[in-house]
């Protein structure tokens, strides 16, 4: 009997996750995986209200609310349990030692940065410009543009 509890249980793990209201390894990834859960939330939240207003205005004030609730219910839900699923959590917690390691720069150096792109995208777009009136003249002066 246990083997087939242990099968039926590994061929859904995430429908087994759903269900339970543990938090997976919870003092690791807290940033991104509370930042991850929100950014779920406000999509769902988003999509419900939208939902909401699609059926506002119908003959079953019930409905009205009860759908839109109902789901926003089972959204927050789900969105608390993804982000505590082992493997999309452990994809959390490696995203945030990933980020920890990078080099941010410093003020002056973005600054700096900022202007050398600025400058280059004005000199691109100078440039291009300069080159469509001279091909505007080419041609007109070819006789293949009026």
């Amino acid at each position: 009997m246990s083997r087939e509890v242990v099968s039926s249980q590994s061929s859904s793990p995430l429908a087994s996750e759903l269900i339970s209201a543990g938090v997976y390894k919870r003092n690791q990834g807290r940033l991104v995986r509370q930042l991850t859960c929100l950014a779920v939330w406000a999509v769902v939240a988003i999509g419900c209200y939208r939902l909401y207003g699609t059926l506002r205005g119908g003959a079953n004030a019930w409905v009205e609310l009860a759908v839109p609730g109902g789901l926003l219910i089972a959204g927050l839900w789900v969105g608390y349990r993804l982000v505590n699923w082992p493997r999309f959590a452990d994809f959390l917690i490696a995203v945030e030692a990933e980020m920890n390691k990078v080099t941010w720069p410093s003020k002056t150096e973005m600054i700096r940065s900022s202007i050398v792109v600025i400058f280059t995208i004005f000199f691109l777009a100078v440039t291009l410009f300069l080159f469509d009136v001279v091909w505007q003249w080419f041609f007109k002066l070819i006789g293949v543009s009026t």
